[in-house]
């Protein structure tokens, strides 16, 4: 059995690959609930409760930790959440395929590439990297066999809180003003969350993708200016983009506390933010689908 933590847009991108490949699947969520095929259950649990998450895994072959807590909580809650979920892989004896990002390496000149140190300065970088370090040592100790698979700021079908996400995309199918964070015009690596989805059941199916890192495959980086201008072109509109820097983020974050966190993390969309994935696509033979591709499946997606 394969159980996916996580019902939201990459639980359900790895979901639809697994039935794809006509694989069992269980996903669980803190509501229970999700539209998925018929074949796919969908169960409850509270990942807070170790005991709950232990007995939601029971049986579990490989597990997708795809979940995350609410983003302005992930300092308090961020480790003990995926500290249950490793309880639960260890006890059931499954393995364990992670979805990570990239914050645990900080701000890098040039590419950034699996081999780099984690040098974050940031709260929510230091996070993954303690997260990330964990997750190595209990491989190296031969008490779990754990992959990750790290990608970029994700968009696609059904994507939503993303800088890239459906409050992007929705002003650009209807040909109205979009709202991007930072320099557009800095080269941004993005990925297409159906690539993100199917990169991660492919390193759950290579015994020697376990006890390290990989990139997900990422089309060549872009300026964000030319990602959106390519998808209002796709929508048939002229480009229509606007800024918001700190003090924008600062005033909308007295109100939405995610835009307040999302400050210390804005230096990804000041400078270039460039990701190789080259490693991924030469071992596992998996190139990411074409940028214009994936930007039109994602407006072809959208729901205005």
């Amino acid at each position: 059995m394969n159980v996916i933590f996580g019902t939201g847009p990459l639980g359900m991108a790895v979901m639809r690959e697994l039935v794809a490949l006509g694989e069992p699947v269980k996903m669980v969520s803190l509501s229970g609930k999700a539209t998925v095929p018929s074949a796919v259950s969908v169960k409850q649990a509270n990942v807070m409760n170790e005991d709950e998450t232990k007995a939601i895994m029971k049986h579990a072959k490989v597990v997708f930790q795809c979940a995350q807590p609410p983003y302005q909580k992930w300092h308090e809650l961020f480790l003990p959440f995926q500290e249950h979920i490793i309880s639960g892989a260890i006890a059931a004896g499954a393995k364990l395929v992670v979805a990570e990002n990239v914050y645990m390496y900080g701000q890098v000149n040039g590419s950034m590439h699996e081999g780099l140190p984690y040098t974050a300065v940031t709260k929510k970088g230091k996070v993954r990297a303690d997260m990330s370090n964990r997750l190595l040592q209990l491989y190296q100790e031969g008490i779990l066999q754990v992959t990750m698979g790290r990608g970029a700021d994700f968009f696609g079908p059904n994507v939503h809180h993303s800088s890239v996400g459906s409050r992007l995309f929705k002003p650009i199918v209807k040909g109205k003003a979009c709202t991007v964070m930072g320099n557009p015009d800095k080269k941004h690596t993005y990925t297409f969350i159906d690539d993100f989805g199917k990169a991660l059941v492919v390193l759950s199916q290579h015994e020697d993708a376990y006890g390290r890192a990989w990139h997900v495959p990422n089309d060549a980086a872009v300026t964000t200016r030319e990602f959106i201008e390519t998808a209002y072109r796709l929508a048939g509109f002229p480009a229509n983009i606007q800024t918001m820097g700190k003090a924008m983020l600062r005033i909308g974050g007295l109100f939405i506390p995610a835009a307040r966190e999302s400050i210390e993390m804005l230096y990804q969309f000041e400078n270039d933010f460039i990701i190789d994935s080259s490693l991924f696509s030469e071992r596992f033979g998996l190139k990411a689908t074409p940028l214009e591709e994936a930007i039109a499946k994602t407006l072809e997606s959208t729901v205005v």
